[in-house]
């Protein structure tokens, strides 16, 4: 199934940069060609991004009531039929096997491999999943003036796991992620305020402060992801994540699971802002 899980895939040949100025879609066109596999944070700004989970048919009624009942770390915003790698109600040319930047593969719970494309492993009986990201709301985060460490240094955010305990749905149970920015206090109450309106992007942030309060031991050894600089005056704030649904993946122990990896989001054509309403507004061809 190509290379191993402890093998990184080869270095993308499109830097971060490149990706300025254009739209979701074109950003798409070069995920889809394998030019990039690196983290999505600040591509296509104002347009939802969404986490990624594809399951045989057996698990998605049961997932789909992990996602109902854990609406803050996995807010649902798009499904694709049973069969069909296409998220239509998520732009006009979405397809899941090839339009994420990296997806990593589970079998029986365990990450196997990591790779740039999954034609090759889709099945007619997948569907295909996908939550809301907070990535979403770190463009109005930017537009009030909260600065954004991960985002200024080319990192991925880095992400716990948390003793926040997730409501079980079938076999799918375990803690909740969480995603860490480090913000001065004043710009923490910012921040809640703003992401309130993205209920579809995990909303506002779950913990402020003490880590140990949430089981984070270690603030310098992130779960996924890259660790952050923290600066004078700053505290860690923390984001219900949409990595959640891999850490239940393990208790869960599906047959088979795709995810995106950590970082590499699936980019739409929907704008985040439509995440203030119940629902994403279905995209118009």
């Amino acid at each position: 199934m190509g290379q191993s899980a402890e093998t990184r895939v080869a270095p993308s040949y499109m830097h971060y940069a490149d990706f300025s100025g254009m739209t979701a879609a074109e950003a798409r066109l070069h995920f889809r060609r394998g030019a990039y596999n690196g983290h999505t944070a600040g591509i296509a700004p104002g347009m939802l991004q969404g986490n990624v989970v594809i399951l045989p048919v057996e698990y998605a009624l049961d997932f789909s009531r992990y996602c109902q009942r854990n609406p803050q770390p996995c807010p649902l915003i798009g499904v694709s039929d049973t069969g069909s790698p296409m998220m239509h109600t998520l732009g006009s040319d979405i397809d899941i096997r090839s339009d994420v930047p990296l997806y990593r593969i589970y079998e029986n719970g365990e990450l196997k491999d990591e790779v740039g494309d999954i034609t090759h492993l889709w099945r007619n009986d997948f569907v295909a999943f996908a939550l809301g990201c907070s990535f979403s709301f770190e463009d109005a985060l930017i537009a009030d003036g909260i600065p954004l460490r991960h985002i200024e240094q080319n990192k991925t955010v880095g992400m716990y796991v948390s003793n926040i305990m997730t409501e079980p749905a079938g076999p799918f149970a375990g803690g909740t992620v969480v995603s860490m920015r480090p913000l001065h206090v004043q710009d923490a109450i910012r921040a809640s305020a703003i992401c309130a309106r993205f209920p579809h992007a995990h909303g506002q942030p779950v913990h402020m402060g003490d880590p140990a309060l949430i089981g984070i031991t270690d603030i310098d050894a992130p779960d996924w992801g890259d660790k952050t600089e923290f600066r004078d005056g700053e505290i860690p704030v923390f984001w219900a994540c949409g990595v959640t649904p891999q850490n239940a993946v393990r208790s869960a122990m599906p047959s088979i699971c795709i995810t995106h990896a950590p970082g590499s989001m699936l980019v739409c054509d929907v704008p985040a802002w439509a995440t203030d309403s119940k629902q994403p507004k279905k995209h118009q061809n």
